[in-house]
């Protein structure tokens, strides 16, 4: 019997996609090898590259005026990778400070060049968001990026600034595909795979073409986003089992209604899960403002870290994994990806009541 998987990445996925990886992984389709160690320029992984950028394309609606890439190094190297091509010598870039990855990104960032922080959240333990409206680039100002949502601290926008000229850059990594999103407001996004896109090892940039002719000459060629549009992502060896996952992926979400079904079903979950908190308020405690609440990544505390650990090893015990807190804020937290079933969320319910009951 599978577990109910709760973790924030790498996280569940699909299990007709397991099955199928599974099928093919020894001989794909026939060949008589498996894709991972048939050469990238072969036409069987031709079609399993095309599937997934169109895949990709379809779902999020990707406009014509967009690249869509595939690279290595996940949504850590874009930190950097970001400003290196976008962020001018004497530039700046606006930043929003949501969180943990946003301090991340924010740090990279200062190593390129300067930053401008038009929000910073660590005031408020990062427990809210701005209104987007509120949210305007400065003066010059190259790009503006945020985090679309903070997997450690539970916070997701739900609509995106405006930012006229000035292009918009979002780290997508734990809620892309699990919603539709408007591209075109968008100059860059870019995302890891391992929530709701498939296995660890490679990640997605979909970048405005225009913004292609910022890149200076003195970049290494895989840091130059140039290069792996002017060779479709095939520049050097991608990572060929997590792009053929993500087609596999692609395919599925498809099958299952496309992303307006996915978000409904996604608000579906996280909405079970909060109400049991708010129905249970002198036993667990959402410390996020209620208008930026994640429907990924739900965090909560109990009242004490005593039986957070208790509640942890009892829910593992019935088959459920992946609910401890990230390290740096304790707690509990349950990530609710795009592949992970409501019969799981149903399950944790039930056992949040069963253990608020035992232990209130």
């Amino acid at each position: 019997m599978r577990k109910h998987n709760f973790y924030a990445g790498p996280s569940t996925l699909p299990l007709s996609v397991l099955e199928e990886l599974q099928r093919t992984m020894v001989e794909y389709h026939g060949m008589g090898l498996s894709l991972v160690e048939t050469s990238h320029r072969s036409s069987e992984y031709d079609d399993v590259h095309a599937s997934a950028l169109g895949g990709m394309r379809a779902l999020l609606d990707v406009p014509d005026t967009h690249e869509i890439l595939f690279l290595g190094g996940g949504a850590t190297m874009q930190f950097g990778m970001v400003p290196m091509n976008l962020l001018p010598a004497g530039g700046h870039a606006d930043i929003v400070h949501s969180g943990a990855w946003a301090e991340k990104t924010l740090d990279d960032l200062k190593k390129i060049g300067s930053a401008n922080i038009l929000f910073d959240g660590s005031e408020g333990g990062f427990t809210t968001l701005p209104d987007p409206a509120d949210v305007q680039p400065s003066a010059g100002s190259s790009y503006l990026h945020i985090t679309s949502n903070e997997t450690i601290g539970g916070l997701q926008w739900k609509a995106f600034p405006q930012t006229g000229d000035v292009p918009l850059v979002a780290d997508m990594s734990s809620d892309i595909l699990s919603r539709r999103i408007d591209v075109s407001q968008f100059g860059l996004i870019y995302a890891g795979a391992q929530k709701n896109l498939g296995p660890a090892g490679v990640t997605v940039v979909i970048i405005r073409k225009d913004l292609l002719d910022r890149s200076p000459d003195t970049l290494p060629a895989y840091l130059d986003y140039r290069t792996h549009a002017k060779k479709n992502s095939l520049y050097n060896t991608p990572p060929v089992f997590s792009i053929y996952a993500l087609s596999l992926v692609m395919n599925w979400i498809t099958s299952e209604g496309g992303l307006d079904a996915i978000a409904k079903r996604n608000i579906t979950k996280s909405a079970m899960v909060y109400r049991t908190i708010e129905s249970n308020p002198e036993f667990f405690r959402c410390p996020v403002d209620q208008r930026y609440r994640s429907d990924m990544n739900v965090v909560f505390r109990l009242p004490t870290e005593d039986l957070e650990k208790q509640f942890v090893a009892e829910a593992a015990a019935k088959e459920m994994v992946g609910l401890k807190g990230h390290r740096s804020v304790g707690g509990i937290r349950a990530s609710l990806y795009n592949a992970l079933p409501v019969e799981s969320v149903e399950t944790l319910v039930e056992f949040m009541r069963e253990f608020a009951q035992k232990n209130g």
